[in-house]
């Protein structure tokens, strides 16, 4: 009897920890899906954010137009006051290893480094950067081992926990950092002023390559702009500009030994070091620049060590899931590393669950260091350390703060809860293109299909490659005969702070496309007030919708932007806008 009641508890066991591990998978897949949906929208509408760019940030009257943005800025740099209330860090030049510890102190107490010293250690760093080779090559001799880490997207306490553990750099204690520093994470602006003065201060030690995410026009739709508009309301522009001209003089990649290569996304079948080596990296100052790159062979051969990541299969195609870059397979991994004589390969770019990933039979490896990337909990943050036989060793890690309390279905609930609201959000924006999939199937007008006519419907629409059929449960409800209701998809969810003058065509356009009007009404607002005229709006949103190819009658939107102008001044205050069209859940507003 005792054995018979283990034997079933242990089943039961096993069930639940299998069943656990399952939602804890797909909300994972979720995450992933829609982050990679959401770059290939970045990427298809990125030669029109750079058309905005272009044609709505005119110079400064009375500049002198001989000299560039950053001359004149290195020139106005002295007449930047640090009064005597300001009680953070106080750099000098050179930078010694005092000061790299007096940031990390401040940051640890969320203090703020003034502007001036930011736009001082900016310009020592693309002074030193401009030194720089675009291929970096390091040897394990210098030092017992070198560390490298991963995507930390503006994540400050996985940087100070990878130093707590694996100490600061040194001489004897080398690191190379592999790109995307910015975005998303609300400390990117920390991360990149400690890893800039550990640059300066040991330049021959710690190494920094270049990734996705350096790039101006991401940083408008991923956070980073925003976060230093915040941070330095007065000075936002200055710093902008001059991190704009840094990322350009990022080096590209890392060789240590001559066998191990170093790069943020990954390679394609016409990867070439010695042309990569040879181009001029600055001049490629925005990768995500489509209408440059349809016609430059250098931008494809940024965008593909940038954006690329490793697939199973045989062969090089096009990666459709983020919109740029190429999936590897194992053979072109083969033909480069015989071509360079090459051991290993070290890339980031990718989230992995455990902070890394092998494949490619052990000739890939894949580091991410950011921890709790998509939620609290979701993930482990890992740094690798190559040491002179290049073997490499893995360090895991997860910052927790909350975690710790909450056993592991509480863990995965949570997870799980957050994947499907983005999920559910997501459905919400292409209510009507669902609804016309779903109706086709609906022949009788029923308003209840079956459960794989439901899961295609929701592909063909969404195009997600999500697992439909197990997640059905969670997003629509079944009647007793076993068909899908395919209108309670939307039961849950409805348009924040409806306008009874949004006709809901225009609605539904304005809340999908809520990401992108943001960035080009930040492009508009020169001057950070918030506010922008009724004629730039519609001026705006008509090169946006003939961009796009969206049918949206004039007409409805100047009706709707003048209810908006409330004092009647003519201007919109485009935050209040836009929160107009976000989408709400019922059953949180119920419960808040």
């Amino acid at each position: 009897t005792v054995i018979r009641a283990a034997i079933l508890i242990q089943k039961w066991y096993r069930f639940t920890m299998a069943r656990l591990e399952m939602r804890r998978r797909y909300s994972l897949s979720i995450f992933q899906s829609i982050e990679y949906a959401d770059e290939q929208d970045q990427l298809q509408l990125s030669n029109f954010f750079t058309f905005m760019l272009d044609h709505c940030t005119h110079p400064d009257s009375g500049k002198d137009k001989s000299k560039s943005d950053v001359e004149i800025l290195f020139e106005k740099l002295d007449k930047i006051d640090v009064p005597d209330s300001y009680y953070g860090p106080r750099l000098s030049f050179p930078l010694t290893v005092e000061d790299a510890n007096a940031l990390l102190h401040a940051f640890r107490n969320e203090q703020l480094l003034h502007a001036r010293y930011v736009l001082q250690l900016l310009s020592e760093t693309r002074r030193v950067l401009k030194e720089m080779p675009n291929i970096t090559h390091l040897s394990t001799s210098y030092s017992k081992e070198i560390t490298v880490c991963g995507d930390l997207h503006g994540n400050l306490d996985d940087l100070l926990l990878i130093f707590y553990k694996n100490g600061l750099p040194s001489e004897q204690n080398r690191y190379v950092f592999n790109g995307d520093f910015v975005d998303r994470g609300k400390n990117s602006m920390e991360i990149l002023i400690i890893l800039f003065a550990f640059l300066l201060i040991y330049p021959n030690d710690l190494h920094l390559n270049r990734g996705n995410h350096e790039d101006y026009i991401m940083n408008l739709r991923y956070g980073f702009t925003k976060e230093v508009s915040k941070k330095y309301k007065d000075h936002w522009k200055q710093i902008l500009c001059l991190l704009r001209d840094v990322f350009s003089w990022l080096p590209l990649a890392t060789i240590i030994d001559s066998k191990v290569l170093i790069l943020h996304g990954g390679i394609s079948d016409t990867t070439d070091l010695d042309f990569l080596n040879a181009l001029e990296r600055n001049k490629v100052r925005d990768h995500t620049h489509v209408r440059v790159i349809l016609f430059s062979f250098k931008n494809f051969a940024i965008l593909d060590i940038l954006w690329s990541d490793p697939r199973s299969q045989n062969g090089c195609t096009p990666n459709k899931c983020r919109g740029g870059g190429c999936y590897f397979g194992p053979d072109v991994t083969a033909k480069l590393f015989e071509r360079y004589n090459l051991k290993m390969l070290i890339r980031s770019h990718e989230f992995k669950p455990e902070g890394y990933e092998i494949s490619h039979d052990g000739k890939v490896i894949t580091i991410f260091s950011a921890s709790n990337y998509y939620e609290e909990g979701s993930n482990r943050g890992a740094y690798i350390k190559l040491n002179p036989e290049l073997t490499p060793r893995f360090v895991q890690y997860q910052v927790s703060k909350y975690t710790r309390r909450q056993n592991l279905r509480e863990r995965v609930g949570t997870i799980e809860s957050s994947a499907l609201k983005s999920l559910r959000e997501k459905i919400y924006a292409h209510r009507s293109e669902l609804t016309s999939a779903f109706a086709q199937y609906d022949t009788n007008g029923t308003g209840r299909i079956s459960v794989n006519d439901w899961a295609a419907a929701m592909e063909s629409v969404l195009q997600l490659e999500l697992p439909w059929r197990m997640l059905r449960s969670q997003l629509a409800q079944m009647n007793p005969d076993g068909e899908v209701d395919f209108m309670s998809c939307f039961y849950d969810l409805k348009m924040g702070q409806p306008i009874k003058e949004a006709q809901p065509a225009l609605a539904e356009t304005l809340c999908r496309y809520r990401k992108d009007l943001e960035i080009i009404f930040n492009i508009i607002d020169k001057d950070h007030s918030g506010l922008i005229s009724l004629e730039e709006f519609s001026q705006t949103w008509r090169l946006f919708t003939s961009h796009l190819g969206i049918d949206v009658q004039d007409d409805a939107i100047d009706k709707l932007v003048l209810s908006i102008d409330y004092n009647k001044d003519g201007h919109i205050d485009f935050n209040e806008f836009l929160e107009a069209f976000h989408i709400v859940h019922r059953l949180e507003k119920k419960a808040t």
